[in-house]
C-alpha cells in the first residue's frame, strides 16, 4: 500500500507557473541578474565577505570571474550602457581583488576574464 504525501502539490514546483513568470521577464533583466549572481559568488570565493577566509577559494573565483567577463562581453550589445557600465566596474574590481589575493599574480592579460576585457592593472 503506497502512501501519497498530503502536501504533494505544495512540495513539487509548479513548472507551468515558473515558465510563465520567466516568459514575462525582459532579457536585459535576466542577463543583469545572472551577472549580479556571478559577481556575488566571486566576491564570496575571493574572501570579500564578513566570513572572509572561510569561503575563500581562488580557483573557484577564477572560474566565476571568467564566466562573468564572458557574459558581459557577449551581452554588451544587448544591454544598455546604463546596465553595462556598473557591471563592468564590478568585474574590474573583482579582477583587481583576484590579483591582490593571488600569491603569484597572473601576467597582465592572463588573469581571469582578461581574455575578454584586456589586461587589468592594479
Amino acid at each position: 500500500m503506497s502512501e501519497t504525501p498530503q502536501n504533494e502539490s505544495t512540495d513539487s514546483p509548479d513548472f507551468e507557473s515558473m515558465t510563465r513568470d520567466i516568459a514575462e521577464v525582459p532579457a536585459v533583466e535576466v542577463i543583469v541578474t545572472v551577472a549580479v549572481n556571478l559577481m556575488s559568488a566571486a566576491a564570496v570565493k575571493l574572501g570579500l565577505t564578513e566570513e572572509g577566509e572561510k569561503h575563500k577559494d581562488l580557483d573557484e573565483a577564477r572560474k566565476l570571474i571568467h564566466a562573468l567577463a564572458g557574459l558581459l562581453d557577449a551581452g554588451a550589445t544587448e544591454v544598455s550602457s546604463f546596465h553595462a557600465a556598473p557591471l563592468r566596474d564590478g568585474l574590474k574590481s573583482l579582477q583587481l581583488a583576484f590579483r591582490e589575493a593571488s600569491l603569484i599574480p597572473d601576467e597582465p592579460g592572463q588573469g581571469p576574464g582578461e581574455k575578454y576585457t584586456g589586461p587589468v592593472y592594479g
